[in-house]
């Protein structure tokens, strides 16, 4: 009887505490796309009526377009460099013996824990001393940098958990049937590889995109959709911004669930 009590006192928590979780994270972002669709200026309650007017509104402002595209841009580039680094480093932090892997494995790994406000600043001011040098300024280039940076640590990481479960059989005897080694990369090593390298950008994208802290740092001038809610928002409050943030989350959601799917397939 004991034993049954327990049993239930623990599902109990266990699934109070999922709930739990979904709630917090959930109703603030369900609440901010419920603002969007108010028919009032300002993000007050009750609503004073339904309309899509603001999403009208958003996709007729110029500066509203400018930044999605700079952040559409910036995420894109990023996300290829950074996968493509993370998985060439996850390869050669798993599969390759070299004197120094251990400090590697931790320096790849560092800026994880490192907070991202710092990084920025950091960043920044290598920027500001190299652009006296060679006479260039912060804007798009500098911040990918930036997010190839901080980006390219998790894309290694979620990586190297499908190379860790690689069988390197499969790439020796390919090298038997005579295939040279471009060619078991090519056609063994990443397409087995792939769920975990498409996974990987997703995530990177996902952080790119949504990422206000590097990007305030080193964008300069440049607007993206973070800086340019975060601008309008520190004006005055109005359901532009909650509708901005619903076009932003439903592909991110989308995006997710993709990058589920092709995980469980590989």
């Amino acid at each position: 009887m004991n034993h049954r009590v327990e049993a239930r006192l623990a599902d109990v928590l266990l699934y109070g505490s999922m709930a739990a979780a979904l709630i917090f994270f959930y109703v603030p972002i369900f609440t901010l796309i419920a603002f969007s669709f108010q028919e009032g200026r300002y993000l007050t309650l009750p609503f004073e009526g339904f309309s899509l007017k603001w999403y009208g509104e958003l996709f007729r402002s110029a500066p509203a377009l400018n930044a999605l595209w700079n952040s559409t841009i910036i995420a894109l580039v990023a996300t290829l460099a950074a996968t493509t680094i993370g998985t060439m480093a996850a390869i050669v932090a798993v599969r390759y013996r070299f004197i120094g892997k251990r400090a590697f494995q931790g320096l790849s790994g560092a800026p994880l824990a490192f907070p991202q406000l710092l990084l920025g600043i950091v960043l920044l001011l290598w920027f500001s001393v190299l652009g006296r040098w060679f006479g260039f300024n912060t804007g798009i280039v500098t911040a990918i940098i930036g997010h190839v940076v901080y980006i390219a640590p998790f894309a290694m990481v979620i990586v190297a958990v499908q190379v860790y479960n690689f069988d390197p059989v499969l790439e020796d005897a390919a090298r038997d049937c005579g295939a040279g080694t471009w060619d078991v990369y090519r056609y063994v090593t990443i397409p087995i590889l792939w769920p975990g390298i498409f996974s990987a950008a997703i995530f990177s994208f996902l952080l790119s995109w949504g990422n206000f802290y590097l990007t305030y740092s080193l964008a300069g001038s440049t607007r993206t959709i973070p800086t340019f809610i975060f601008s309008g928002i520190a004006i005055g409050s109005s359901p532009l911004y909650p509708a901005i943030a619903a076009v932003v989350f439903v592909p991110g959601i989308l995006l997710v669930i993709l990058a589920n799917r092709m995980r469980q397939r590989g």
